[in-house]
């Protein structure tokens, strides 16, 4: 969700393949700015999101090699803001808008031990406080009860630290299966099947009505990116 911030001049992501991390050690600033165009799938910053409607957030965390401020930042191959101020400005819209809730979708950790999901456990305490929702079974939530309860904030956390936090929503009450196709036929078969599937579980879910490219998708389109081969489909 905040890879409108992407960093060209940050290092590559720990998730990345050898071959990506070979491309980058050979190319250098020119690689990074082609990678950049096949990593930001956001056009919009925090702010902006938020103000467009946007309550449902896809984060992807990630501890930053030989980082002497030692911070948590959201990462989509490359680096992006840091977890802190990312939180600060949705904190920020929350307090302006007291009637408005988000969901944050922790889904993707690199390179964190425990310490730092204890240290990204704080931050959430410290930045929203009492109006983190605690876990209750999904068919009991609404805007009605959130309101009342004065709760804006849901968390769902995939990692097993969440078992032992009464305010992490455990993963699987978020699943968010991937197409994973270039094809948009295949997309929408998939999105209707899982629909279809997921209604009777009880929990949350994630509809992604996105086109995933290809390693070959990227080679043939590498210097265009993301937005012209993919979005416009």
């Amino acid at each position: 969700s905040f890879s409108f911030y992407i960093d060209e001049s940050s290092p590559v992501g720990p998730e990345q393949t050898d071959t990506v991390q070979n491309f980058v050690s050979v190319f250098g600033a020119v690689a990074k700015k082609l990678m950049r165009r096949w990593l930001a799938t956001q056009s919009m910053n925090f702010r902006n999101q938020l103000q467009a409607g946007i309550r449902y957030f896809d984060l992807r965390i990630s501890t930053k090699p030989r980082d002497p401020d030692n911070q948590l930042y959201f990462a989509h191959g490359l680096f992006s803001a840091t977890v802190r101020e990312g939180l600060e400005q949705i904190n920020a819209f929350l307090l302006e808008q007291p009637r408005e809730a988000v969901i944050l979708d922790f889904n993707h950790f690199y390179g964190m031990q425990k310490c730092h999901h204890e240290t990204l456990i704080g931050m959430l305490r410290e930045c929203f406080q009492e109006r983190l929702s605690p876990v209750i079974f999904a068919q009991e939530v609404s805007l009605q009860y959130l309101w009342e309860k004065g709760y804006q904030v849901l968390v769902f956390y995939h990692n097993p630290v969440a078992l032992e936090v009464t305010f992490l929503w455990p993963g699987q009450m978020m699943p968010s299966p991937s197409p994973n196709t270039t094809d948009p036929e295949k997309l929408i078969q998939f999105v209707q099947a899982s629909i279809a599937d997921r209604r009777s579980k009880g929990t949350f879910f994630v509809s992604q009505l996105v086109l995933t490219p290809k390693a070959s998708t990227v080679m043939k389109g590498v210097a265009s990116g993301l937005r012209e081969t993919i979005t416009e489909r």
